[in-house]
């Protein structure tokens, strides 16, 4: 059950894009650390074509004897940062902990989409993280102590090449790619200026992919199985960086299997009970 002395107890904590996926394993698994969670996604309602809602994730969370409370905003209105993050100070406090994790990927030919939707995917998947770091950066430096955490993607290296590889031609995932790099580089940047402010800033990508019901109902995952790992992987992966010595940790772009090796941490289940039994393989 969620434990009100965990690594990360007292804090507040935000996390978008949770309604499904990698947010509600961030999300759970930080409420069972203690944290009081602020969960923020589109999704209100049931959808047919993908699992999970924002009230789902919250009646998980306090099922596993967390606190949490639910805050509908589409990222994609320039107006969402400001209102996702006055809600919560007024609800639960200030801001201790930012997880960006919300994102949408088009996958499409980098020749051929169009501008739309190359405009809204650098919205929502880098403008609006950057509104919401800039939104709560001023009071952690105030207070000397905060945690910034941007999901990232493993498109995000580049390829090697030319020639390039197959998936490198035909995957589509360009326009997708280059939002994350771009918010690699701005974690990066921002952790260089808050080095000396008690603040980390770090990005986390997977291997490759993550198991969660989004993946299976789909039909995504990966032929090897070395490209996919555990939900729970993912959620210690950032539940350390989200606790982690801003001093000594900051300025990463972490790759969670390899992190969790390099601590020496192992993955526990996302209510915090039991270690995680399924191993990941890194690839070299």
């Amino acid at each position: 059950m969620a434990g009100r002395s965990g690594s990360a107890a007292g804090r507040v904590a935000i996390v978008t894009g949770a309604s499904r996926g990698i947010g509600v394993g961030i999300a759970r698994r930080l409420a069972s650390e203690g944290a009081a969670v602020a969960l923020t996604a589109r999704t209100v309602e049931p959808r047919p074509e993908l699992p999970g809602t924002l009230g789902q994730t919250l009646a998980a969370i306090e099922a596993d004897g967390g606190r949490a409370i639910a805050v509908q905003a589409d990222l994609a209105n320039p107006s969402a940062c400001a209102h996702i993050v006055d809600r919560v100070e007024k609800d639960l406090g200030p801001v201790d902990i930012l997880v960006n994790n919300a994102a949408r990927a088009f996958y499409e030919p980098a020749q051929s989409i169009s501008e739309k939707r190359m405009r809204l995917s650098f919205e929502l998947n880098f403008m609006a993280p950057f509104g919401l770091m800039q939104r709560v950066i001023p009071g952690m430096r105030e207070r000397g102590s905060g945690w910034i955490l941007n999901i990232s993607s493993a498109l995000a290296r580049l390829p090697s090449g030319p020639p390039f590889d197959e998936s490198a031609r035909g995957l589509g995932g360009g326009t997708y790619a280059a939002t994350k790099a771009a918010l690699e580089r701005m974690t990066v940047a921002l952790a260089a200026e808050l080095h000396e402010e008690g603040v980390a800033v770090n990005a986390l990508a997977p291997v490759a992919a993550v198991m969660t019901d989004a993946v299976e109902q789909l039909g995504v995952v990966p032929d090897d199985p070395s490209m996919l790992e555990p939900l729970e992987v993912m959620a210690e992966a950032a539940l350390a960086l989200c606790t982690c010595d801003p001093r000594v940790m900051t300025g990463r772009v972490a790759i969670s299997a390899q992190l969790l090796e390099e601590l020496g941490r192992a993955a526990r289940s996302l209510d915090g009970d039991v270690l995680h039994p399924t191993q990941t393989q890194t690839p070299a």
